[in-house]
């Protein structure tokens, strides 16, 4: 028996699809890709290859600094308090605590634990939560009143943390191309590392059994390392599953390792030298997670959701049972009748197991989604959240957003512009949506137009929305009366419209490959294109400060073009960002952009000379950009809402010299064994100082413009460079892994 899905047989051939792509590729790049980085950077593609195939940013630039987040977003992970009916469920960066004493009805207990990076795994013992947070590596919080937990401690692991265990004050931590870390908790506002073990593959998945760890290193397979000194681990067996081994789970003599592409597999431990496979179970999807409970194993099994197998004979396993609720199965545990389930995009599900042959969902929780673009007004930022629709969020207080109310769209919101006392939401296939916020914790819908295209963004001037519906171009809607918006005009414009501004009497529609288009609106029943300019690049931002229009233009960086006469516009600047430029936002003599899924901050003083002051490598993948007073606010994808605050360059620990030249920037970022600086500027001395302000490392050059420096016998951490290049000194920061 199966629960209803969710997802249309066409949303099931694209996930299958992208499964396919990333499964090849992930062979071409020789197995580094982890089931859960295959979720979190699922859309857009590009960033998977953004992400693995080169080297991260670090973090922030020096006048950069993180000031609060709402990082709410899909969930991978969750984690039980039996005793108390509680459940802690990682939705992107952060964790919901939830109340399901009535598992028809789970009930939000608290929101307010917020991590720096995305949530991949949760460890719950003894009142205290334990997260695997990604980048920023173990995160421990005290979770004795769920209503108001509070952090620990922390520690900063080389790797990507993707999975905890935590055994006799210990957390094993599964960290990615780091392998296994073993942190001591029993002072938990002051976690110290006290061993590790690099596994040859990729550390996805985590199990402690006796003296033993088990680890799913994805590529190679299982992994078993003795612990019994935790100073000093060691393997001591192997057995390559023929998959990707994302997942493990112990008991008594056997392994359950979930094997990604190849199912279930179940291994023989009872020498733990000599471990051997005793009977697998291909599941019809990719296995990402599993938990053993009495004679079956439950397995996540992403699109094909929760699958349980009778394992009584673990030489012959067979499935009894399964259920597919809306979303991908990600995550999962099973305590007593009850089997919770992280299902991605379909947020938290409780499936009723008593009888496996017959699951059942009974209750669910929906988590936020994929934030594509926020709008600030007044103390609220407002959220085009994908398949979650509209969320608004208090920012009263920015270092601690909360959540006041929400609305889910019929389509995937994509774009927001809110006016007075509606949100006017920008839906995809579902076309306008017109929100009433005048009570933002109980939105709702007055009125809607549905387009012929895909709305991707939207723009309200006076009585008018104007649309940038994809290939449907340029489409103006009366919204005079919100509750019967009507369309007025149309202009097809040669592209695909991407996003659109409004000034004066002209809309400036981001039009994919063909550029910025102009088109004349003074007649909103007729309009008409007066200008255009094609960028080199594909034009996905555009933002508009007389007289100037900033193109967001792809691979082709930032672009700024002189509109002051219309019909002949012509670019005056562009600063080539690293990566694919996405969207803009200017602010005084300041351009925000997205740019490869982070923040760029861009000074437009002069502009036909644009450079770089900052940066920040949000924790998601950045797709929209609102700037209010001196707080950047970024929809970050799978990770919420983040809020970042620019400096300037006044400051002590400021980027940019007198003369105003850009900062070199160092490749790679987190290093190894050396690094680069490409840069023009002639370099002539280089100082490393570790965190403490101690001087490590000090070289001198011959003005060198692309020194290569090597790191050799630096330890990992957190370094601070002083960069000298002629008369001009730089400030930056560089990770060591």
């Amino acid at each position: 028996m199966t629960c209803q899905s969710g997802n249309s047989p066409e949303r099931d051939i694209e996930i299958i699809f992208f499964a396919v792509i990333i499964y090849k590729f992930n062979l071409i790049m020789g197995g580094v890709m982890n089931i859960r980085h295959f979720f979190f950077y699922l859309t857009p593609l590009i960033f998977f290859f953004f992400t693995y195939s080169f080297p991260l940013l670090p973090q922030d630039s020096l006048n950069c600094r993180f000031v609060g987040n709402w990082p709410f977003g899909p969930s991978l992970a969750v984690a039980h308090d039996a005793e108390r009916n509680l459940v802690f469920c990682a939705s992107g960066g952060g964790v919901y605590i939830l109340n399901i004493a009535n598992p028809q009805n789970p009930i939000k207990v608290s929101e307010r634990l917020h991590s720096l990076d995305m949530v991949q795994g949760v460890f719950y013992l003894n009142q205290k939560l334990y997260l695997a947070a990604n980048k920023t590596g173990l995160e421990i919080w005290d979770v004795s009143n769920p209503s108001f937990p509070s952090q620990l401690g922390s520690f900063n692991t080389p790797g990507m943390a993707y999975d905890i265990f935590v055994s006799n004050s210990y957390a094993y931590i599964a960290d990615g191309s780091s392998g296994l870390w073993i942190i001591d908790v029993s002072n938990p506002s002051s976690p110290r590392v006290v061993g590790s073990y690099d596994t040859p593959g990729t550390a996805s998945g985590i199990f402690i059994f006796g003296s033993y760890a088990y680890v799913a290193d994805w590529t190679a397979g299982l992994r078993i390392i003795d612990i019994s000194n935790p100073s000093s681990p060691y393997e001591v067996g192997s057995y390559d599953t023929p998959g990707l081994a994302s997942d493990v789970f112990v008991s008594g003599s056997y392994a359950y390792v979930a094997d990604y592409n190849s199912g279930l597999r179940i291994i023989d431990i009872s020498n733990p030298s000599s471990p051997y496979e005793v009977g697998s179970y291909d599941t019809p999807g990719l296995a990402s997670d599993v938990f053993v409970s009495g004679s079956y194993a439950y397995v996540a099994d992403f699109h094909f959701g929760l699958r349980i197998i009778d394992i009584s004979n673990p030489s012959s396993p067979y499935e009894v049972g399964f259920c597919i609720p809306p979303g991908y199965a990600s995550g999962l545990l099973v305590s007593g009748s009850y089997a919770y389930l992280a299902n991605y995009q379909g947020g938290f599900r409780i499936i009723d197991a008593s009888n496996p042959s017959s699951p059942s969902e009974v209750g669910f929780y929906a988590t936020p989604n994929d934030a594509f673009d926020v709008f600030i007004s007044g103390s609220y930022a407002y959220l085009a959240d994908w398949n979650a629709g509209l969320r608004i969020i208090n920012i009263a207080n920015p270092s601690l957003p909360y959540e006041v109310g929400f609305f889910d769209t019929p389509g995937q919101a994509r774009g927001v512009f809110v006016l007075g006392s509606y949100a006017y939401v920008a839906d995809n296939q579902s076309g306008l949506r017109i929100i009433d916020i005048s009570n933002p914790s109980s939105p709702f819908e007055v009125g809607s137009y549905d387009t012929p295209g895909y709305a991707f963004d939207v723009f309200v001037l006076g009585s008018y929305a104007y649309l940038a519906d994809y290939h449907a171009g340029l489409r103006i809607i009366d919204v005079s009366n919100p509750s019967s918006p009507f369309e007025v005009g149309s202009y097809d414009t040669p592209g695909w419209a991407w996003d659109i501004f409004v000034s004066n009497s002209y809309a400036y529609v981001a039009d994919g490959d063909s550029g910025l288009r102009i088109i004349d609106i003074s007649n909103p029943s007729s309009p008409r294109e007066v200008g255009f300019y094609d960028t080199p690049g594909r034009a996905t931002g555009v933002f508009v400060s007389d007289p100037y229009a900033y193109v967001a233009d792809g691979d082709s960086g930032f672009r700024i073009i002189d509109i002051s006469n219309p019909s002949s516009p012509y670019q005056i600047g562009f600063y080539d960002t690293p990566a694919d430029n996405y969207k803009v936002f200017v602010s005084s003599h300041l351009a925000y952009t997205i740019d490869g899924g982070n923040l760029r901050i861009i000074d437009i003083a002069n502009p036909s000379s644009p450079y770089q002051i900052g940066y920040y490598n949000t924790p998601g993948y950045a797709r929209g950009i609102f700037v209010s007073d001196s707080f950047s606010y970024v929809a970050d994808g799978n990770a919420g809402l983040q809020i970042y605050q620019f400096l300037g360059s006044g400051i002590k620990e400021r980027l940019m010299s007198n003369a105003k030249r850009p900062t070199p920037e160092i490749y790679p970022n987190p290093a190894s064994s050396f690094f680069v600086i490409p840069s023009s500027l002639l370099i002539k001395e280089i100082k490393i100082f570790d965190a403490s302000g101690k001087l490590i490392k000090e070289i001198a050059l011959s003005s060198s413009n692309q020194p290569k420096i090597s790191l050799k016998e630096i330890r990992s951490g957190l370094y601070i460079l002083k960069i000298k290049a002629r008369d001009k000194e730089f400030t930056q920061k560089l990770i060591i892994r």
